[in-house]
């Protein structure tokens, strides 16, 4: 097995070009002579890149400053050493040229994005043709409306180059053997933080039976939610805080705000946007808050596939999310007085159960990762 590692894995190339801020995110997986693991080296920038290598890999960064030109780390996931870097100065020509195997970390979501992720794509396509480069595999940051259609030339079944493909949202795409599902996540983007589980106020009683700040669309199922408040006066039971426009930032403040409802709250209410799956959904769990969450489907391509069934939030059901799922928000008040009858003892034993649910489920997605990229590659 050692020789044919020494054969076969030479250098393996991470390259995560998530652009919620158009940055580009590159990892080397490089081989070690007469050893079974491999090594990898990853470049990120600040947006769902760093979901993947913190959150869920585990990966640490220096310098710890978010602002850096480049900024870089390593851990070893399984066989695989992974060194993950990121910052501005990470994009098309900082592959090295004796790269063997790459992932392409993208966003997808609209037309400004894709455009830069397929500089990265035809960058790794000269690559293929005329170096050492062998496989690439791509994380996707697909759009809220599974329209994915632009990257569907440049999968290997296609005819393109693409071996594999991690997709977020419930794309019918999804088969399990060269199109696998991944999560959306924390909204790295916005510096929500690795959470301290010392900090939760998980044996305290929290001061909201729940919470919803956010931005409430005209003539979305939102404003719905805030008159099934208003009417039932459960907006005095739960901290409401609402905006007409989105904003894609925050400021220093109202990110603690944000925190602060979500650690303060038995329960995080989770309407759908353009896509049932939000961020808002693991942020909640980060801080042991149950999401209520709304299990409608939304327009667009979203849908079940070929070996998921359960859509909306395939995944999350298949993982056994610990979750309130609700239709309508009609549903909302009797949920509210079942939560006013809880015990704080069974209030707090959700709340560990919520967390250790989430901490698994990330787990279980590093190793997921890992798995699949050493059967395809290697």
């Amino acid at each position: 097995m050692r020789i044919q590692w020494k054969r076969v894995v030479r250098s393996l190339l991470f390259i995560y070009c998530l652009f919620s801020i158009y940055a580009a995110y590159i990892v080397f997986f490089q081989g070690r002579r007469g050893s079974g693991d491999r090594r990898v080296t990853a470049p990120r920038v600040r947006s769902k890149g760093l979901y993947l290598w913190q959150h869920i890999l585990g990966g640490q960064l220096t310098p710890n400053d978010v602002t850096a030109q480049w900024r870089e780390g390593q851990l070893k996931a399984g066989n695989l050493h992974l060194s993950f870097c990121t910052g501005p100065t990470a994009v098309p020509g900082n592959i090295p040229l004796d790269t063997e195997n790459v992932v392409l970390v993208l966003n997808g979501r609209e037309g400004g994005k894709i455009k830069f992720a397929t500089q990265w794509l035809h960058y790794v396509q000269t690559l293929l043709r005329t170096n050492k480069l062998q496989h690439v595999a791509v994380v996707l940051l697909g759009n809220e409306k599974c329209e994915n259609d632009w990257i569907e030339p440049y999968l290997k079944k296609h005819g393109g180059f693409i071996d594999l493909i991690f997709l977020v949202y419930d794309s019918p795409w999804v088969n399990e053997e060269d199109v696998y599902q991944w999560p959306l996540g924390v909204a790295t983007y916005r510096n929500f933080p690795i959470v301290d589980l010392n900090n939760l106020m998980l044996h305290s009683s929290r001061p909201y039976l729940c919470n919803f700040l956010g931005t409430v669309y005209k003539g979305s199922s939102r404003e719905i939610l805030l008159n099934v408040l208003k009417r039932e006066r459960l907006n005095t039971m739960c901290l409401i805080s609402v905006r007409e426009q989105w904003l894609p930032q925050e400021t220093s403040e109202s990110l603690k705000k944000y925190q602060d409802a979500l650690l303060q709250s038995d329960l995080t209410l989770c309407p759908v946007g353009i896509n049932t799956e939000c961020y808002r959904i693991y942020e909640a769990c980060s801080y042991g808050s149950v999401p209520v969450v709304e299990d409608v489907m939304t327009p667009g391509q979203c849908s079940n596939s070929s070996v998921f069934q359960n859509a909306p939030l395939r995944l999350l059901k298949l993982m056994g999310a610990p979750f309130i799922f609700v239709k309508d928000w009609k549903e909302l008040p009797a949920i509210l007085e079942k939560e006013k009858a809880m015990s704080l003892q069974e209030k707090n034993q959700r709340r560990r159960i919520v967390i250790e649910w989430f901490k698994q489920f990330r787990m279980q997605l590093r190793q997921k990762f890992v798995d699949i990229l050493e059967r395809h590659f290697f």
